[in-house]
């Protein structure tokens, strides 16, 4: 490849919303290659990214027609760099003949660092990317160096165009889950609503998923792939009257990443864009359009690209708990609750973003449902469980053995508002906040949590826990069920999370 050292920037592919898009030289092949008899054709081509390269980097290539199935292999070096400095780490994915454009239809998959070789024919697809004809015309390859040692990144890539025609030469058509299951009518259903399979880099397959999701005693799950859609269709056989299983995507920029949750299955959601861009709000909007919740997930990680950097104001939820219980889930539970408070305290109009908890499980040992958000519904069907979701109807769990209810009551006239309800009573009425709770460890904390912070802590124990209070004095009120602290702790440093209730809101605005 000429210039490989060069990146040439045009702007005849460019993304909506950049100046270019950084383009490599042109992989041609022979338009005769499949009508000489020739089965097969490959091309590699190599160079090197520079330290501070573009996110995404398109290498075009010229398809001629006849061709069965295009095969793309890549590698690329991993030198040895100073203690604290990021090394070479570099995603794949492909667009097809219609295109990069940002959010348009040429995208045929993604399987960020997860795999190092892909194909795609009308028949079948690599995980991870979309079966359908390759059409001749000019393709990308999308190479995304994550990150760039400073002594740059060496990459080498190999496609192979196969001709001729397959036995059917026919694209399946895509088997999608039902968008209802039988359920029990309006009750609490569990979820998770955050899993990866081999379809982008977990490792279970979504047969084992399924499998553990009805053993963690879940309702209903959502897949959502780094960056693609193509686990959409890989479910027929595995939903039933037990399992409801959701269409989704987390959508991983390299400024945190976003669950779509329940967006239409097949419906991709674009992720080629930074905060600076001012593209998330188009893109929020599209997961709406698409019937989905926006939903940030894990705020506070610190993997690179993971920390939320958007702002919340096209959010619809937030996950504040992301699998076992860490550091950084306190961080975000403490950033979301001063989220809650600014709510209440910023007149009429204000808004609350619901708190959520997923496992974003990969592969074993991380165990599905841990945490899962138990939700109230109409029933079990994707529009009952958005609308519980977004009203904030919800409280998070570490397994199916925790059992709990949260009200307050109080005003008179036998007054009471639940999860994600408001409790209208005057402002001076005494008002009661009920939690009960079960199948939790021995020696748990339950805290009561109000807008002036947590005001009432005692042990967990069997029957009611009350604390009494009024709507001037606290303007909604949340459960935490927490471990022991772990020994060595610093003084008053709470324990990892058991369960925790999104708020009741208190007082008549």
């Amino acid at each position: 490849m000429r210039r490989r050292d060069l990146l040439r920037v045009t702007t005849a592919t460019a993304v909506a919303g950049a100046a270019g898009v950084p383009t490599l030289d042109t992989v041609t092949f022979a338009r005769d290659a499949g009508t000489a008899g020739t089965p097969a054709v490959t091309r590699t081509v190599s160079g090197r990214l520079p330290a501070g390269a573009p996110d995404y980097v398109y290498l075009p290539v010229e398809v001629p027609p006849g061709v069965r199935e295009i095969a793309v292999a890549y590698t690329y070096d991993r030198p040895a760099v100073p203690a604290g400095t990021q090394g070479n780490a570099c995603d794949i994915g492909i667009f097809d003949e219609r295109g990069t454009a940002l959010g348009g239809a040429g995208f045929r998959g993604w399987s960020g660092g997860a795999r190092t070789e892909f194909a795609i024919s009308a028949e079948r697809a690599t995980p991870g990317y979309l079966p359908g004809p390759v059409r001749p015309g000019t393709w990308h390859v999308v190479l995304g160096p994550y990150t760039v040692a400073p002594q740059g990144l060496a990459y080498e890539v190999t496609v192979t165009l196969r001709y001729g025609t397959a036995p059917s030469g026919a694209t399946p058509r895509p088997v999608y889950p039902p968008q209802r299951a039988r359920g029990r009518g309006r009750a609490w259903y569990r979820g998770d609503n955050h899993l990866h399979s081999v379809h982008s880099d977990g490792k279970r397959t979504p047969a084992g998923i399924a499998a553990a999701a009805r053993a963690a005693g879940l309702d209903w799950i959502t897949t959502t792939e780094h960056n693609t859609t193509s686990a959409h269709a890989a479910w027929e056989g595995l939903w039933g009257d037990d399992l409801l299983i959701l269409t989704g995507e987390e959508v991983t920029t390299r400024n945190g990443h976003v669950v779509a949750l329940g967006t239409d299955p097949g419906v991709f959601i674009d992720w080629r864009y930074r905060a600076r861009d001012g593209a998330f709000g188009r893109f929020a909007r599209r997961i709406r359009q698409a019937g989905g919740l926006v939903v940030p997930a894990h705020p506070y990680a610190t993997c690179v690209g993971c920390n939320w950097k958007f702002g919340f104001e096209d959010a619809d939820a937030v996950e504040v708990w992301n699998g076992p219980y860490t550091p950084d889930d306190e961080m975000a539970i403490a950033a979301w609750d001063a989220m809650l408070v600014a709510s209440v305290r910023g007149g009429p109009g204000a808004r609350w973003l619901p708190a959520l908890g997923n496992s974003d499980a990969h592969r074993e040992p991380q165990v599905v449902g841990l945490p899962q958000t138990v939700v109230l519904a109409d029933d079990l069907s994707r529009e009952a469980l958005r609308e519980g979701l977004r009203a904030g109807r919800s409280w998070i769990a570490e397994s199916s053995a925790v059992r709990l209810s949260f009200e307050v009551t109080g005003g008179g006239r036998g007054a009471h508002a639940g999860i994600g309800e408001r409790l209208r009573v005057p402002a001076d009425a005494e008002v009661t906040a009920r939690l009960k709770v079960s199948g939790v460890p021995e020696n748990c904390t339950a805290t009561f949590v109000t807008d002036q912070g947590p005001l009432f802590t005692t042990a967990v124990r069997a029957g009611a826990i009350e604390w009494r209070t009024t709507p001037s004095y606290a303007a909604y009120v949340r459960a935490e069920v927490r471990h022991p602290a772990a020994d060595g702790g610093a003084p008053g440093t709470p324990g990892p999370m058991v369960a925790m209730t999104n708020p009741v809101f208190l007082g008549e605005r």
